[in-house]
């Protein structure tokens, strides 16, 4: 099993940043691929972003391509999404995501834990 927690959310207005942080518990975060999603009212659950096991190859949705970078840091067991030049329309909750599969997945359902999610919400 492992345990997944989110930080790092809150309010922020359009053009401003933030960093969420996934701490892992449980198991050692290196032997799994990391996702990021996020959810807004009335939406359904979308991909974000997310990095490999090992050598940290990372892969963004066009949304946030350019604008969010995803990181590990597999000696603190935690996993990080830097997002800068937010938008209104990135108002969501996001939750990370844990994969034991080799391939990183890019849909929700190659993933096998969940964390509970933070909101971040971008006033206009």
């Amino acid at each position: 099993q492992v345990q997944l927690v989110e930080s790092g959310g809150g309010l922020v207005q359009a053009g401003g940043s933030l960093r969420l942080s996934c701490a892992a518990s449980g198991r050692t975060l290196s032997n799994y691929a990391m996702g990021w999603f996020r959810q807004a009212p009335g939406k359904e659950r979308e991909f974000v972003a997310a990095i490999s096991r090992s050598v940290g190859r990372t892969y963004y949705a066009d949304s946030v391509k350019g604008r969010f970078t995803t990181s590990r840091d597999n000696a603190k067991n935690t996993v990080y999404l830097q997002m800068n030049s937010l938008k209104p329309e990135d108002t969501a909750v996001y939750y990370c995501a844990a994969g034991r599969g080799v391939v990183v997945p890019t849909t929700s359902f190659g993933y096998d834990y969940w964390g509970q999610g933070t909101q971040v919400t971008v006033s206009s």
